[in-house]
């Protein structure tokens, strides 16, 4: 059901990149994969917020396999499918320059971690949430050493398309209006993914 959702809207950045063919033969393959993908992947509580991560992550990984798509030209699809109007205005519902809207995703931050503190039976298979709120001055950060994501990829061979997930991470961010500053990503060999998220109207963050 996800997977023919989300390809109804990448099938036209697809054509346009790789002609209709391609496009056509790329989503066929990559729906057997994506189930395969799903189901080899560590159960993380069917009612985990961080879910839809997984779900759309894994769209993009196997039609990026399924065509062996080169990576880099594969970010421009990614691009191109946050562009679409109605997933733009899903996605763009916060402006982080606004007070009010920065505090809006710390709270809904939050009650991710408070899920998982609730459900310890997945707790080794979901993501560890860390908050600082002293590290920096402005905007909010948090960081974790454990994505069940990069477990996958690691152990199953789709590391190399793991970074596309990653910049999920920049592009979701900058339609709200703010900048991700980060240091280091697990997919990239870091010790954890850290997420510095600043308003983008923000002079010289601290």
């Amino acid at each position: 059901m996800y997977f023919s959702l989300m390809s109804l809207f990448l099938k036209r950045p697809l054509v346009r990149k790789f002609g209709k063919n391609k496009a056509r033969e790329s989503l066929k393959k990559a729906r057997s994969l994506y189930k395969q993908m799903i189901e080899k992947t560590e159960d993380i509580g069917a009612n985990n917020p961080m879910s839809g991560n997984i779900y759309l992550g894994y769209v993009f990984m196997a039609v990026c396999r399924a065509g062996n798509f080169n990576v880099d030209d594969f970010k421009e699809i990614i691009v191109e499918f946050f562009g679409n109007k109605l997933i733009n205005k899903v996605i763009s519902n916060l402006d982080l320059n606004n007070p009010k809207d920065m505090e809006k995703l710390t709270v809904q931050m939050y009650k991710i971690k408070e899920w998982a503190d609730k459900h310890q039976e997945y707790k080794d298979n979901t993501w560890d949430f860390n908050f600082d709120k002293n590290l920096h001055r402005d905007g909010f950060y948090y960081h974790f050493t454990r994505c069940p994501m990069e477990k996958f990829a690691r152990e199953n061979g789709y590391l190399d398309l793991l970074p596309l997930c990653c910049e999920i991470d920049h592009i979701v961010i900058e339609k709200k209006k703010a900048v991700l500053h980060r240091k280091q990503t697990l997919a990239s060999g870091g010790e954890m993914c850290d997420y510095w998220i600043v308003g983008d109207k923000t002079k010289s963050p601290m």
